[in-house]
């Protein structure tokens, strides 16, 4: 992608609550955040832990999954979303009411925080 990625969401999931099991989400947008450069798996998400703790983030992590997962909240924005590593990217997943301005931040800061990479963003959308 040349430029500076628009993270326009063209679809956003629905939430489900079925009877005993929690919430789920069906369909949505999902921007997957490759680099120039082959990170490991620790690496990216050690990049991920620092963009988050230098704020203006509120986040959680989940425990016991395969992978590394974060629910984010944007503090300056208010939009919350989840952020994954995964297979060599970092995974923006737009929840119901994300909007593109908290995903573009996040895009800024991961980008900023090693000028010397280049980031391809591709989006992925499930009607």
């Amino acid at each position: 992608m040349t430029g500076a990625p628009s993270f326009s969401i063209p679809a956003r999931p629905t939430r489900r609550y079925p009877h005993g099991s929690g919430v789920e989400y069906e369909g949505g947008t999902e921007f997957e955040l490759r680099p120039d450069h082959r990170y490991t798996e620790p690496e990216l998400a050690a990049v991920v832990t620092d963009i988050l703790a230098d704020g203006p983030y509120r986040y959680g992590d989940f425990h016991d999954l395969p992978m590394p997962l974060w629910l984010v909240r944007d503090e300056d924005t208010a939009d919350v979303f989840r952020v994954a590593v995964r297979d060599g990217t970092v995974r923006l997943h737009v929840l119901p009411e994300t909007e593109s301005a908290g995903l573009r931040r996040f895009y800024e800061r991961l980008r900023d925080a090693d000028p010397s990479l280049s980031w391809a963003v591709d989006r992925r959308v499930d009607a």
